[in-house]
């Protein structure tokens, strides 16, 4: 797992919780980041529900007596209907914002002729357990108990979409020696070691940086005083070393690598729109030796994946611009093609 300097000042932004979750859908940390959203209801553990005045089921749901009971509780049914009103009520958003993206991409799927099947869900779920050298069966298991999906959510709110959409990016990458190099300059090679302070303004940090040129003993003191990154402020500045072509922002990965001596600190560093860094360089880490020939093939898997992950983001982004969104549950639209007609599904 990448080592990130903390937000905001991230070339991009993807939660990570180790390594299930970086592989948990192959694409799924980049579907989340381009908007995709693939959210997958489940209950909120620890939170209890609001309990309704007593009244009759018939009451609340509309009085349908074809649906079935749920449950009885002293001779008082809750029916379908007063129960998938609370469902809505509580988790619809998310649902139905899961169920417009994968429908996003089911009708391009559709319009361009390609299918997913289930044999080849099969595969991509079979390959990803043995990242972990675990069975299918077991590997279910875990995602069950430590991000309660069951095998159905898994394979239908994960995987397929992340091969649909796969399918539907239509390209071949191209990994080249140049990216290769870089990977083991990255996971090999020197990082910087650095403290860093965030402002958000120029003037605001023009101020701390002459203060911490004046006083550079200071600079951990400053960062708790005046840093706005939330993952940093708390450790004095503290952030992960930082690599040379990956992970932080461009300029702050210049200005890191610029700095020879312990104690030096950078200029003012933009890094994102009203988003101004200060870093004092405390040295670099120890290379780690590898002879290439060792890793390149590990170096090429995980740049091919990363270029996958890539183009699939950009491939939903585009679906996403492209498609005309009523969600009448929100009250909001998105979009700006005509809504297609009406299917009788």
């Amino acid at each position: 797992m990448e080592d990130q300097v903390p937000a905001p000042v991230t070339a991009t932004v993807a939660a990570r919780s180790g390594r299930v979750g970086l592989l948990l859908g192959g694409t799924l940390i980049i579907l989340l980041a381009g908007g995709v959203g693939m959210q997958v209801w489940r209950a909120r553990d620890g939170h209890a529900a609001e309990q309704p005045a007593k009244r009759p089921a018939a009451a609340v749901d509309g009085a349908d007596s074809t649906r079935p009971s749920y449950a009885r509780v002293n001779g008082e049914s809750i029916t379908w209907d007063a129960l998938a009103r609370e469902c809505v009520e509580r988790h619809g958003r998310e649902v139905l914002e899961n169920m417009i993206n994968r429908l996003i991409i089911q009708q391009e799927c559709s319009r361009r002729g390609l299918t997913v099947t289930k044999s080849e869900v099969d595969q991509e779920i079979l390959e990803i357990s043995k990242k972990f050298g675990l069975a299918v069966d077991q590997w279910y298991k875990m995602l069950e108990a430590e991000r309660k999906l069951t095998p159905q959510q898994y394979r239908r709110d994960v995987i397929w979409p992340m091969l649909a959409l796969r399918k539907l990016a239509g390209r071949d990458v191209t990994i080249t020696r140049e990216m290769i190099q870089q990977a083991y300059e990255d996971n090999y090679g020197p990082r910087v070691k650095a403290r860093m302070i965030v402002l958000d303004n120029v003037r605001r940090a023009t101020e701390i940086w002459e203060k911490a040129r004046n006083n550079p003993d200071d600079f951990e003191s400053l960062a708790r005083d005046y840093s706005m990154e939330p993952n940093s402020h708390a450790l004095g500045g503290v952030i992960p070393p930082i690599r040379k072509n990956s992970g932080a922002h461009e300029n702050l990965r210049t200005a890191a690598f610029r700095m020879k001596q312990p104690g030096e600190l950078s200029g003012v560093i933009q890094v994102g729109p009203s988003q101004y860094a200060i870093l004092k360089f405390e040295g670099l880490t120890e290379p780690v030796e590898h002879d290439m020939a060792d890793v390149e093939a590990q170096l090429h898997a995980d740049l091919t994946e990363r270029e996958v992950q890539r183009m699939v983001g950009e491939t939903f982004e585009k679906l996403q611009e492209n498609a005309r969104v009523d969600n009448f549950l929100t009250g909001e639209s998105r979009g700006t093609v005509e809504p297609a007609a009406a299917t009788g599904q």
